[in-house]
């Protein structure tokens, strides 16, 4: 069983909007962290946003500041990461994360494309 899929992902134009949602089972979702990272071709992996297990406290890396949010519902097992004014560097594969303590589960990654 993969603990965790992602999905929403495609290709858009600049400016843009998507939105990722990434179904968890397992596992006690509601008791985990979750984080979105992205890596694009040639580069290393970046923590893109992340939120906390009961939704108090939430990260994003400067460069979506004010572009994309991360949200969690604990009663589907899911979290989101709406994106939007997609620009050209956005393009990657997108993964969800849960994490906590020493435990980590990783989703297989979903491909956002954004056209200029």
């Amino acid at each position: 069983q993969v603990p965790l899929v992602e999905s929403g992902g495609g290709l858009v134009q600049s400016g843009g909007s998507l939105r990722l949602s990434c179904a968890a089972s397992g596992f006690t979702f509601s008791s985990y962290a979750m984080r979105w990272y992205r890596q694009a071709p040639g580069k290393e992996r970046e923590l893109v946003a992340g939120i906390g297990s009961v939704e108090s406290s939430t990260y994003y890396v400067d460069s979506v500041k004010g572009r994309f949010a991360i949200s969690r519902d604990n009663a589907k097992n899911t979290v989101y990461l709406q994106m939007n004014s997609l620009k050209p560097e956005d393009t990657a594969v997108y993964a969800c994360n849960a994490v906590r303590n020493l435990i980590n589960y990783w989703g297989q990654g979903t491909q956002v494309t954004v056209s200029s």
